[in-house]
């Protein structure tokens, strides 16, 4: 893996990142989140998503066809910075989402950032129409949440926590706020966030203008086809600005860090 942006006036010709695949820790320092301010840690929201030559965000409604083994370590790691992984309802019924696992390359770290040993995973979901019976409600490390709004069947709410998920409200009637649902998870201690989509929740985060940085992988491949892009949902009045913080390449797939300009 090689850094391609940000670029130095002096290039270390004992430098070997670009023959080598990157150490955990190194990929853990490109990817660390801000600082705490001097009033402590307010909430950051990155995103992390991938997108062929051709923009489609998934490849017979995955993910994984357009990935690869290095983007899959960056995954990993971005989610073992992370207090949180928020996700769409419709994203763990299609991708098969399983509970987040401790691992010990980042249990030491973890521990001195005051974190849990794996985050929580919450899905956002207005109907709460889920299978309970999977892992991800009956055996995760730390308790599954679930983002909903204050009209939620009650019902559906009395299932989820007899299957010992934790339902949190974040929004008027069926609809979750994504505004509202940053704040619940930021009073709830999850101030490193991080979604994995899928795209209409990343549109629903766009829009309302909650998102501070997306991590995107721009796979070398075309697909064609009608595939989501990254984003989808309502469009934003005018186009949101970025500003690339970082760039890494590795076997022709581009690992991009784009934070709120």
């Amino acid at each position: 893996m090689r850094r391609l942006f940000p670029v130095t006036d002096v290039t270390d010709a004992t430098d070997d990142t670009a023959a080598r695949e990157w150490s955990l820790a190194e990929l853990a320092a490109a990817y660390a989140y801000p600082e705490p301010g001097p009033d402590g840690r307010e909430p950051w929201l990155r995103a992390n998503m991938v997108s062929t030559l051709d923009g489609a965000a998934q490849h017979d409604g995955r993910s994984q066809p357009i990935s690869c083994p290095a983007d899959m370590r960056i995954f990993g790691t971005l989610r073992a910075l992370a207090d949180v992984v928020v996700v769409g309802a419709q994203t763990v019924r299609q991708e098969g989402y399983r509970p987040s696992r401790a691992r010990e390359e980042f249990a030491a770290a973890r521990e001195a950032a005051g974190q849990g040993p794996a985050p929580a995973i919450a899905v956002v979901t207005a109907s709460l129409d889920l299978d309970f019976s999977l892992p991800l409600f009956t055996s995760p490390l730390v308790p599954t949440l679930l983002l909903t709004g204050a009209g939620a069947a009650p019902d559906r709410v009395a299932a989820a926590e007899r299957a010992g998920a934790r339902v949190v409200t974040a929004g008027e009637g069926e609809a979750v706020d994504p505004a509202r649902a940053v704040r619940a998870l930021a009073d709830l201690g999850h101030t490193r966030l991080l979604t994995e989509g899928g795209p209409r929740l990343l549109g629903q985060l766009v829009a309302a203008g909650v998102l501070d940085e997306l991590c995107l992988t721009v796979s070398p491949m075309l697909t064609a086809g009608d595939a989501q892009r990254i984003a989808g949902g309502p469009s934003v009045t005018l186009p949101r600005r970025f500003a690339l913080k970082s760039m890494l390449e590795e076997d022709g797939f581009l690992f991009t860090r784009y934070q709120r300009s």
